[in-house]
């Protein structure tokens, strides 16, 4: 004879014992007809087989005073693996009379034989079998079929009710033997065949009543979830509704504002745009006028400058003795060249500001343009925002009537779920008909809940791309704004530059008089030369301020040289003057001396 494999007899033996105890523990419970207490000796009988099967093969483990080896270990994985059995191991440990593993694992087998989870339990265990690896040995029951087949008998206690105390029990210590007098066969036992078939029908019975009872607690569980969270959906696309039209009206006020604004700004440019034209065409007109008026003096002073030439060679012919004041004389005609090209100078620079004035006005012009072009396409704008608010509020409506129906669905919903519960006893059958109807009825509810999000995220869009819009307008009417700043601060700067062109026209008159009256002066000149001899003139960098008022000099300030103590006067300061008879007009005199002013010519005059 073949030798057979120990372990796998004794897998086989284990088997066997927990199909007889499973067997006689169910048939004695239903004849029994109540709950079970500890003492019922088939289930003490039952939690000594289990106790057996799961330490077979057990591994052991090295502890630090000695060898350990208990079931508490795997037991204790099942937390792990199924979230529902945190409660039992959370219990078992917080039991004060437990001291050893093995005891905590008898009270965890007795706590899960009264939640009728014990198989789902071990199963979890079972499929585990990587982890089950570190507590068995590969030939363990636990590891081979015969466990599967063990928790699938024990799918059959779920009928039994049984009420242990485990909290006063000596679970620690109690002796674990099996009782095989239990299992043997007797005269009553063939007898009662059919009362045992019976039985079991009964049974069957039970596990399919409860069962249906587990399918449909969870259905109904699962339908009032699915209830609440419609009813939540529902007040947040409500609010979310009442959001939506509050900022809707702030839109709209905001686009009426901004056409208010948009109507004043047109209103104001154009004004402007009126003002700036009639300025433009006046000064226009000036700048003509004056360019005449300097075109004419500048001939005059050619023309005078030819005539003083000729004056200054019949000079030269005439004072060929006199070299010293023939020096002189050459040096008042230079300085008086130098004043006229700094003049000239002065002139092409006042041409080149009218040019860049003239060219600004251009640019503002243009701008004025661009400005107009932009304010027609925010018009366009506002015009396309007015429709899409307009299909907003469309659509917004359609979403009303959508919830409107979705609330009088789950209304009718609910009313049918109370009919349901109130024939949930009598009929079960058609319960699950009806549950079909309302899941397909919430599946319908639920895609018409994800079409209404989409609409409200594209709605949510349009919103933003509106305000975004709005922004860029905002941000366009500040340009308008700066724009306008920039044009004041030009025509601040023309009137400015006006000023100047004034002031410098004066200028130009009152040099072209006083070129009218140098040959009176040149003749004066002539007999100051006498008095200037051994006299030194102060530097023109040094002549800055007048000797008695003591301010600046300038255009309408100009100086005047004392021939005898030579200081230098201001025409405001140098009052004092004498007829002379070569000259028909008077001569300017010095306040200290009393002799001949010169009036001198100095390039540093701005």
């Amino acid at each position: 004879l073949a030798v057979k494999d120990p372990t796998a007899v004794e897998r086989a033996n284990l088997l066997n014992m927990a199909k007889l105890s499973i067997k006689g523990l169910i048939e004695s419970a239903l004849s029994f007809g109540r709950t079970l207490d500890s003492d019922y000796p088939p289930l003490q009988q039952f939690f000594v087989v289990m106790e057996h099967c799961l330490k077979h093969g057990l591994k052991v483990r090295k502890s630090f005073l000695s060898y350990n080896k208990t079931i508490w270990g795997p037991l204790e994985l099942v937390e792990k693996l199924y979230p529902e059995a945190e409660e039992i191991a959370a219990s078992v440990r917080d039991l004060p009379g437990l001291k050893t593993p093995l005891g905590r694992a008898r009270a965890w087998l007795r706590l899960a034989l009264m939640q009728k989870k014990m198989a789902d339990y071990l199963r979890c265990l079972i499929i585990q079998r990587d982890l089950l690896s570190e507590f068995y040995e590969y030939h363990a029951l636990m590891m081979e079929e015969e466990g599967a087949v063990i928790v699938g008998l024990l799918v059959g206690l779920n009928v039994i009710d049984a009420n242990l105390c485990v909290k006063g029990e000596d679970l620690d210590s109690q002796v674990g033997v099996i009782d095989f007098s239990v299992y043997l066969k007797s005269d009553d036992d063939i007898g009662g065949k059919e009362r045992n078939v019976q039985i079991a029908a009964i049974l069957d019975q039970k596990n399919y009543v409860e069962e249906l009872n587990r399918q449909l607690n969870s259905t109904v569980s699962s339908l009032h979830a699915r209830v609440d969270s419609l009813e939540k959906s529902n007040t947040k696309l409500i609010e979310e509704l009442a959001i939506a039209k509050n900022n809707i009206i702030k839109l709209q006020e905001e686009n009426h504002q901004l056409r208010s604004e948009n109507t004043l700004i047109l209103m104001k440019t154009q004004h402007h745009l009126e003002a700036t034209k009639v300025d433009v065409e006046a000064e226009l007109q000036t700048y003509k006028h004056s360019r005449q008026g300097l075109d004419e003096m500048y001939t005059e002073a050619r023309r005078q400058l030819r005539e003083e030439a000729q004056l200054r060679q019949d000079m030269e012919n005439e004072l060929v003795v006199q070299v010293s004041m023939k020096h002189e004389i050459e040096l008042a005609m230079k300085l008086l060249e130098k004043d006229i090209h700094e003049k000239q100078d002065t002139l092409i620079g006042l041409r080149q500001q009218l040019d860049e004035v003239k060219a600004i006005n251009v640019e503002m012009y243009q701008k004025l343009q661009v400005s107009e072009d932009a304010m027609k396409e925010k018009n366009e704008i506002i015009s396309r925002l007015e429709d899409k608010t307009n299909q907003i509020n469309a659509t917004m409506k359609q979403l009303e009537q959508r919830l409107q129906q979705a609330e009088k669905a789950q209304m009718d919903a609910e009313a049918e779920d109370e009919k349901l519960k109130q024939e949930y006893v009598n009929k079960s059958e058609s319960l699950q008909n009806e549950f079909s109807q309302k899941e397909k009825q919430l599946l319908q509810l639920e895609t018409d809940l994800k079409i209404e999000k989409e609409w409200r995220q594209t709605l949510e869009d349009d919103l933003q791309k509106e305000k975004e819009i709005v922004s860029h307008l905002r941000t366009e009417t500040q340009e308008i704004v700066n724009l306008k700043k920039e044009f004041l601060k030009l025509q601040e700067k023309n009137k400015q530059l006006k000023s100047v062109c004034e002031d410098q026209e004066a200028a130009l008159q009152e040099l072209a008089s006083k070129l009218s009256e140098s040959k009176l002066k040149i003749e004066d000149i002539k007999e100051a030369n006498k008095a200037l001899q051994g006299q030194v003139w102060l530097k023109d960098k040094e002549a800055t301020h007048c000797k008695l008022c003591e301010k600046e000099f300038s255009l309408s300030k100009r100086k005047h040289h004392c021939r005898n103590c030579g200081e230098i006067f201001c025409n405001a300061c140098s009052d004092n003057e004498l007829p002379l008879p070569s000259s028909p007009k008077p001569v300017r005199v010095c306040d200290s001396c009393h002799a001949i002013l010169i009036q001198r010519c100095s390039s540093t005059v701005p």
